[in-house]
């Protein structure tokens, strides 16, 4: 199959649905919606704003937002991991909003759900790249699939809430705005290879609470407790859980922490925007040595146990930061340039990733012509643990076996986002992938494009 062709047909898949790149973006694309209506919605550019009869006004100023998104993908990975091939990929999102204060009288409450149906023909991270780091912010299993499902209760003069119900870290924990509009910008893989079942990320969740508090502007602490896995023990998370229904609750809780620092963030602003996020987060469950057995020999040892010793407790750290380098006249904290970068660590004896960083620039709204086009670079860069490395050493002296010690994996993404008309956009991508799996699989690349469509 060539590359054209399935492209081609992705501009026309774009037109029959809606999707989101991003739990993020998706919860903040719905945050303002005059009439309804998103500002970056199709319908805006439809007659009587694609709503004829009124009613999805209706809803809105009885406090009830609804639409669709839909994100179509189609890459080829070209050469290298696995196997070189094409897929096509989708996420159609259904997301709902309702204003309990507006709908029932109930000040500061508010609901939120939203659900996925995910299709595809393959998975181009796992079945083709074999690498570890994301490729596409959308891959899974296909499924229809409940995501988050929650009540928010504002207090404090709205300077504080608590949230409750089914929820994911990723939509408010450890993500970076800038980078969002990434196919690769995920969850990052520190969280997703190190935690139980990947954490409660895309697209999985867990319930939990979570609280935020603002005690001054520009400032916000958050925190959560989350059931510490999406689904069973020693499954696949996603098959396991395939619909989002497990609502576990009895598993060793995952605890997350955050602090937020930002300036100049308003559109009225005229600095150049910044966002600072320090973070940590702590799992209570028991994690297994990599290299070394409850005897105290290695694991790789045929004289010793063969059962890994056990480490109560898992943690990390990390800190975000969006940086604008240049804001034109009359831009917003997300026009002009500007540069991100996240890095986290996790401790090396029980952990397959112990070092992760990202980054990227964006340049965006920089010609008048094109105002809503952005492009940009980004990079990942996930280091194996002392431990992964020392139990691959310890085989080859053990057994004379050679072995592929994983060392790390970079990826490395060059996209360009089009604008067709307000809510539908296409994006070309090229990734190049360093060492997947950590060496496992020779260096690949991947090109392909987005369509991601919002009404």
């Amino acid at each position: 199959m060539t590359l054209l062709a399935p492209l081609c047909r992705s501009a026309g898949l774009a037109l029959l649905g809606a999707l989101a790149a991003s739990q993020a973006m998706a919860q903040a694309w719905w945050d303002s919606a005059p009439k309804g209506i998103p500002d970056t919605s199709v319908a805006t550019s439809l007659p009587s704003n694609g709503d004829p009869w009124g009613w999805r006004q209706w809803l809105s100023e009885r406090g009830v937002v609804f639409g669709i998104e839909h994100t179509q993908d189609v890459l080829s990975n070209l050469r290298g991991g696995r196997q070189t091939g094409t897929v096509q990929q989708g996420k159609v999102q259904e997301i709902i909003t309702v204003d309990l204060e507006k709908l029932a009288g109930a000040r500061g409450l508010s609901f939120f759900a939203n659900m996925f149906q995910i299709y595809n023909d393959g998975r181009i991270r796992r079945d083709y790249v074999g690498g570890i780091n994301t490729i596409a912010a959308i891959e899974a299993m296909p499924s229809t699939r409940l995501s988050e499902l929650w009540l928010e209760q504002k207090f404090a003069g709205d300077k504080a809430s608590i949230r409750i119900g089914q929820l994911a870290a990723d939509s408010e924990f450890f993500y970076s705005e800038l980078s969002t509009m990434f196919l690769q910008s995920d969850w990052p893989t520190i969280a997703a290879a190190n935690l139980p079942g990947g954490g409660a990320a895309y697209p999985l969740s867990t319930p939990g609470v979570r609280l935020k508090i603002e005690p001054m502007k520009d400032v916000a602490w958050f925190f959560a407790v989350l059931n510490g896995n999406p689904a069973r023990p020693d499954t696949d998370p996603e098959l396991s859980n395939r619909h989002g229904l497990n609502f576990r609750v009895n598993d060793p809780p995952f605890l997350i922490s955050e602090v937020q620092f930002t300036r100049n963030n308003d559109k009225k602003d005229v600095g150049l925007a910044s966002t600072l996020k320090l973070g940590g987060w702590y799992h209570t469950g028991a994690f297994a040595d990599n290299r070394y057995a409850n005897d105290g020999l290695p694991l790789a040892d045929p004289m010793s146990t063969g059962i890994a010793r056990q480490h109560n407790g898992d943690y990390g750290v990390y800190a975000i930061i969006d940086q604008q380098l240049y804001r034109p006249p009359g831009g917003d904290n997300q026009s002009g340039i500007s540069v991100f970068s996240r890095i986290s660590a996790s401790p090396n004896d029980r952990n397959q990733i112990s070092f992760y960083v990202d980054g990227g620039i964006i340049f965006a709204n920089l010609f008048a012509s094109r105002p809503d086009d952005r492009f940009g670079a980004s990079v990942i860069f996930s280091k194996f643990s002392k431990g992964v490395r020392g139990f691959e050493a310890d085989v080859f002296a053990f057994t004379g076996v050679p072995e592929v010690v994983q060392t790390y994996e970079a990826n490395l993404e060059l996209t360009y986002v089009a604008q067709i008309v307000p809510g539908w956009t296409i994006q070309p991508d090229l990734q190049i992938i360093w060492r997947p799996d950590g060496g496992v699989w020779p260096n690949a690349m991947v090109l392909g494009a987005r369509s991601l469509l919002r009404f």
